[in-house]
């Protein structure tokens, strides 16, 4: 599998990465996740993304892969209470939730902690950065990063604390196209994109999609009306996966399922490498032209 630098770190990250999201919110037996990671880090994953709120997913990523720590970069999140009785974003929490994230990964440090989507108001703050920092000089994370969309990302990646920056990239999500990742490129922060394939939300067809999570995406894609995401479901999942590898500040696009062989199958789209020029220019001027008077902005 293709590797792609990370920004200015010494990471060099593969194209395709894996989301803990849906193994903790799904409660994923361990047996699976064993399964569904060990083959994938066979198959050349190397990035593995979790977070202190996707409830059993830190843990279960310590269980299953503990033993093979070498193989991959672990990144994880912080920001949300989560169980502790404090605010979210309360400054001494987030250093207790580092604790635990550590201790529930079963590892000694990470490779990248992102502060998970809170405001550009508490960014500017700087407290909860002074935290990531101190994390970083005690030897918690190599890394530090901001998750997030919009003016809050954009404002991260202008103050020039953060290494990383991962955000929504996908057909049904595209502001962070212009509005923060040339601003990456230009700081070389490197770039997680989240949602890569817009949550699949079209594969609902003409009935809203159950999950709420997935109604800002559908809602757009109806009226995107893409021509390709009316062939078969795995052209339409090809497209969208490889649309957003195809943006050149895009180091790895983190990708979550709970089925044991689904990684595997995406990667196998990933190897098919970026879009024809026409086929981008197609996908953008399709969005620029629905999206244009509408406030399209970044989901979180």
């Amino acid at each position: 599998m293709e590797k792609r630098r990370f920004g200015k770190t010494d990471m060099f990250v593969s194209v395709l990465g894996f989301g803990g999201a849906e193994i903790g919110y799904q409660q994923a037996s361990l047996s699976t996740v064993e399964r569904l990671l060990g083959s994938a880090l066979d198959a050349g994953l190397n990035v593995i993304d979790t977070a202190e709120c996707y409830k059993s997913s830190e843990e279960l990523i310590g269980q299953a892969v503990k033993h093979r720590r070498n193989d991959y970069y672990l990144f994880t999140k912080c920001g949300h209470a989560s169980g502790f009785d404090a605010k979210d974003w309360d400054p001494r929490m987030l250093a207790d939730s580092i604790d635990r994230s550590l201790q529930r990964l079963q590892t000694d440090y990470v490779d990248l902690i992102h502060l998970h989507s809170c405001s550009e108001a508490i960014l500017r703050d700087g407290e909860v950065i002074a935290v990531l920092q101190r994390a970083q000089e005690a030897g918690k994370t190599r890394y530090i990063g901001y998750s997030g969309d919009g003016q809050a990302a954009l404002y991260a990646l202008q103050c020039g604390a953060f290494d990383s920056l991962q955000t929504s990239v996908n057909i049904a999500d595209q502001q962070a196209i212009e509005l923060t990742l040339p601003e990456a490129v230009v700081r070389q922060v490197g770039v997680v994109a989240k949602r890569p394939i817009a949550n699949a939300a079209w594969m609902s067809g003409s009935e809203k999609p159950k999950e709420a999570y997935h109604h800002t995406y559908w809602e757009r894609l109806q009226q995107l009306n893409y021509d390709f995401l009316k062939q078969d479901a795995a052209e339409g999942i090809e497209q969208a996966l490889r649309f957003t590898l195809s943006q050149p500040a895009v180091a790895t696009a983190i990708v979550g399922t709970t089925k044991p062989d689904r990684w595997l199958q995406n990667a196998a789209l990933a190897d098919k490498g970026v879009l024809t020029n026409a086929q981008l220019l197609s996908i953008r001027a399709r969005w620029n032209e629905v999206a244009a008077g509408k406030e399209w902005v970044g989901q979180g």
